[in-house]
């Protein structure tokens, strides 16, 4: 029997019940849950390298050959190349080049920008991933577990008429009806990470507070962005890194009525 789960609007009030989809009711895997996420963020990563002529630049061609004046035979000096700074007929004076282990020289094993970081995942096994996340959101228990405070009551659904909210205001009011009043106050908070990434752009760790979905393109999208924590994104776009946020299971997960009908009605992620 499919679960039902209560429909509350913006002043908390129960108007209603919706019936949760299949996708709701998957087993909880975690092992897939971490490869999905894995794949996103390995498809998002930066590529990187260096310039494919770096230390290749000079001219350093030497002779190994025992009649070429300008060479290395009989001067009792090692087989590399070297660049010519000044020379006095025979006699030059030269510095290694070219060469991986010598000063100035190229990278023996440079990296190379071309390389391509991603990790696949089959789609059977992605969207059951997806289905996995979904489930474990609306998972009071694993939703705690994670640190996140839940309200009483929970899962339930959000009345439809959340996704005409245009005010960022009016959104904060609504949720503190809720009873998340303490989770957008854990969602705010702001520390300094320690270590090394202070000085690489990443000096501030900030908690992951609730996903809200919805079912279309709407006011709530813009209202919600400055909701510190807060994340939205539209039911047939959401992903595994959004559910389960560093392949961790259990994000506090709110759904529009009218995005549990959407998920119903277009068999999504099966």
């Amino acid at each position: 029997m499919a679960e039902k789960i209560q429909v509350l609007d913006a002043n908390a009030k129960k108007i209603g019940e919706t019936e949760l989809p299949v996708q709701f009711s998957e087993a909880i895997r975690s092992d897939l849950i971490g490869r999905s996420v894995l794949s996103l963020q390995s498809r998002a990563r930066q590529a990187y390298g260096s310039d494919p002529k770096a230390g290749m630049r000079h001219s350093s061609k030497l002779s190994k050959r025992r009649r070429k004046y300008r060479g290395c035979y009989g001067f009792g000096i090692s087989r590399v190349n070297r660049k010519i700074h000044t020379r006095r007929g025979t006699r030059f004076f030269w510095v290694g080049a070219f060469s991986p282990q010598t000063k100035g020289g190229r990278r023996a094993h440079a990296p190379k920008a071309a390389k391509n970081f991603e990790q696949k995942i089959n789609a059977k096994e992605n969207r059951k991933a997806i289905r996995s996340a979904m489930a474990a959101g609306i998972n009071a228990r694993l939703v705690s577990e994670r640190g996140h405070v839940a309200p009483s009551g929970f899962p339930f659904a959000l009345d439809t008429s959340f996704e005409d909210l245009s005010k960022t205001s009016d959104l904060q009011k609504a949720l503190g009806a809720l009873g998340l009043k303490d989770e957008l106050t854990r969602a705010s908070a702001k520390n300094v990470r320690p270590g090394r990434g202070k000085s690489r752009g990443r000096k501030y760790k900030k908690a992951k507070g609730p996903l809200i979905v919805v079912s279309k393109t709407c006011p709530l999208i813009k209202s919600a962005a400055n909701v510190a924590g807060v994340d939205i994104v539209e039911c047939h776009a959401i992903n595994t890194e959004l559910l389960a946020p560093g392949a961790d299971a259990g994000r506090l997960t709110l759904w529009t009525k009218a995005a549990v009908e959407k998920v119903a009605e277009n068999n999504l992620f099966m």
